[in-house]
């Protein structure tokens, strides 16, 4: 019985670690899966694995060049993902804004009360 895939969507692929740090050694350029895979302490077939699923899902992208097929990040695919985190914003705005107040509040009663 094959197995049912386990992502869809960036979001589901980008939850594993491993697929975390291909994006993250893809942000410097292309490289091949066999850089990727040593860079990363895995098996070649490892390393193949986690791409297929990141070109899949529209992270990553791929061309030949000669015998090696060169991998590339394609951070069109991230954009559903940064605009969900981006709708955090507000909240950490906020949340931060409200951190700096309540610092400002505890520094003035501190000096206030030293002053009196």
């Amino acid at each position: 019985m094959a197995r049912a895939a386990t992502t869809s969507d960036a979001f589901n692929a980008i939850a594993e670690p491993q697929r975390r740090e291909i994006l993250l050694l893809l942000r410097g350029g292309e490289r091949p899966v066999t850089e990727l895979a040593r860079d990363l302490g895995m098996t070649q077939p490892q390393a193949s694995k986690h791409l297929r699923v990141l070109r899949e899902v529209g992270l990553v992208r791929v061309r030949g060049a000669g015998k090696q097929r060169l991998y590339a990040l394609d951070a069109r695919g991230l954009r559903p993902v940064h605009e969900w985190v981006g709708g955090f914003e507000q909240f950490w705005h906020e949340t931060f804004g409200r951190l700096d107040e309540y610092v400002r509040d505890l520094k003035q009663g501190k000096t206030g009360g030293t002053a009196g």
